[in-house]
């Protein structure tokens, strides 16, 4: 709670006491709506009721109050049972000096407990697409929001390395492969193997007969091969190993450089390979404790029919597991690995029966970690070309949209011209942080549970809602930074007796940087990214407008001029420490 706050709820307890002789606890104070003067709003409707006045004349009684005893309250207007006071510049002041001299303003203590965030999540059969892009973002992004909420955050992947997805590229690698490698090909190795698994889908459909066209999972003579090869992998025949080690090789080598590219990492990785046989001592404890069952066929079941989550298969008839029970013990690993308070879990919409399904058994079977698991659902995103499909070929490759960025980025960035000081290699730098600073905030800035649409061309936007926008206003911040340094003017000192009235711009701007720690509670606790998104964008806005109704180096007085400059440093550092909770870089220059 921030010193405002406090200051706010004693007086307001103060006045109750004073006037309706009645000491209240609970006090709800939230942001001013745009739409009315002010920055902060009690909210009286439980209060009138509580002291049986109606809420507009407790509002009105209040508020004069506030003007008239608090000595922080300078103005108030009541909107029905929203009170919305405009706070005393000098208190603001005050907010703003303790604000730049605290290190870590807007992050929170450390808090004692373990988070993990599992995010990417990709198949080896194929090159990380425009759909991981948004949940690799998503993931970075959380577990920076968290670790900045005071947790200890584990990043981890689970790779799908097995299956029939990853046969099916291996086949079509034996029979049309012959040899060819990521060096003799030129291409990286998660490319090479997704062109096999093209080259699968292709065979598969040549075989379909006609009277197969109608089934779902026809059975051809390839599909048929392929089972047997994943029959082999989980005998262990050595030539099919061999095979499948250097196919995911290669995979592993150009999923590296992808996360290298886009600047994440893990902490540790997992691998379904390693985890697929896991969870099966689990269907006998749930069937020793009753929370499973025992179908005629000897297949085990859960009955979430009083959940309205259906009857789920846990282990088939002869034997074998099936996703779920992977999950479960995957799930046990994971805690005992970590010892988890909470566990997100960052997977597309399309699996939130699963997940359900999943932290539900984990409930029943009594499993202390049960309550602190979240899935991070997110919606698919798609191009202005329509949905995509990795089997035929028509999925939008995240290097070739990453190069395609970058080059859009230099195009845009050229067509301004005030790059001519920069070295060819500053300007390839800056044409990267530019271009991946676009798409990660244009894919973040989107409420996660929503389905979008991404348009590379209007990412790189200068003007409006867009990474570029919030970046180029840091550099613009850097570049008067470095003249008030040139031209001796103090920042460190402010004499506050001077300078006691503030702008309505630099009043509303320094609003928004004493929003920040609020600001990446909301993001944590919302798992929502987008929140620290439009926060940036509002403090770039705010400083534009700033910066055109405030002048700093022509300001009248030293006072304000020594102001303006330090609350253009504290505009820079909430700037960073923003795109830096989304993964984004800020350039010095630009």
């Amino acid at each position: 709670m921030s010193f405002i706050e406090q200051n706010l709820i004693q007086n307001i307890q103060a006045a109750t006491e004073a006037l309706y002789h009645k000491k209240v606890e609970k006090i709800i104070l939230q942001a001013t709506n745009a739409n009315f003067e002010g920055s902060h709003t009690l909210v009286t409707f439980g209060l009138a009721k509580e002291l049986g006045q109606s809420p507009e004349s407790l509002a009105q009684a209040i508020g004069q109050y506030l003007v008239e005893k608090s000595g922080i309250v300078t103005q108030f207007n009541v909107a029905k049972g929203f009170l919305n006071l405009t706070i005393n510049d000098q208190v603001w002041l005050q907010v703003f000096n303790q604000m730049r001299t605290d290190k870590n303003f807007g992050y929170a203590p450390q808090n004692g407990q373990r988070v993990m965030v599992e995010y990417s999540s990709p198949n080896t059969n194929k090159p990380l697409h425009l759909g991981h892009l948004r949940n690799i973002f998503l993931g970075w992004s959380m577990a920076k929001i968290l670790e900045a909420n005071g947790y200890e955050v584990s990043k981890t992947c689970i790779v799908n390395d097995r299956g029939i997805h990853i046969c099916k590229s291996m086949l079509a690698y034996q029979k049309l492969g012959e040899g060819e490698t990521p060096e003799t090909a030129g291409i990286k190795g998660d490319h090479l193997v997704g062109k096999y698994y093209v080259e699968f889908d292709k065979l598969h459909k040549s075989q379909i007969k006609p009277e197969q066209t109608n089934e779902k999972n026809p059975a051809t003579p390839a599909l048929q091969e392929a089972e047997q090869l994943l029959i082999q992998w989980e005998k262990g025949d050595s030539a099919t190993v061999d095979l499948w080690k250097k196919m995911n090789g290669w995979v592993y080598a150009g999923f590296n450089e992808t996360y290298q590219k886009v600047g994440v990492s893990f902490d540790k990785t997992y691998y379904e390979s390693d985890t697929y046989l896991l969870g099966k001592d689990i269907v006998q404890e749930g069937l020793d404790k009753g929370v499973f069952y025992r179908a005629e066929d000897t297949s085990v079941w859960i009955d979430l029919t009083a959940e309205k989550l259906d009857k789920k298969i846990l282990l088939r008839s002869n034997g074998t597991s099936v996703y779920m029970t992977q999950d479960l013990g995957t799930a046990d690993l994971k805690y005992a690995d970590y010892q988890l308070d909470k566990s997100i879990y960052v997977v597309g919409n399309e699996q939130d029966y699963h997940f359900k399904v999943l932290f539900k058994i984990l409930d029943k079977l009594g499993r202390s970690y049960a309550p602190g698991l979240y899935h991070l659902s997110y919606g698919m995103v798609e191009l202005p070309e329509g949905k995509m499909k990795s089997r035929e070929g028509t999925v939008v490759d995240a290097d070739d949209l990453l190069a395609e960025m970058l080059k859009i980025a230099q195009e845009k960035t050229d067509e301004l011209g005030k790059t001519d000081d920069f070295t060819p290699e500053e300007l390839q730098k800056l044409y990267h942080i530019i271009g991946t600073g676009a798409i990660k905030y244009f894919l973040l800035k989107v409420d996660p549970k929503k389905k979008m649409l991404f348009n590379p061309q209007e990412s790189v936007d200068f003007q409006g809602d867009a990474a570029p926008f919030i970046q180029y206003n840091f550099a613009r911040i850097n570049s008067i930074l470095r003249k008030a340094k040139q031209l001796n003017v103090s920042s460190q000192v402010i004499d506050y007796q001077a300078y006691t009235q503030l702008h309505s711009a630099e009043n509303h701007l320094l609003q928004l940087l004493a929003s920040l720690p609020a600001k990446i509670k909301e993001a944590a606790e919302g798992y929502a990214p987008s929140v620290i998104a439009q926060y940036a964008y509002e403090v770039a806005k705010g400083y534009s407008k700033f910066f055109a109704e405030c002048s700093i180096f022509n300001a009248e007085t030293e006072a304000a001029k020594s102001f303006r400059v330090a609350l253009s440093a504290m505009t820079a550092q909430v700037i960073q420490k923003a795109m830096d909770l989304l993964g984004i870089d800020v350039p010095e220059k630009m």
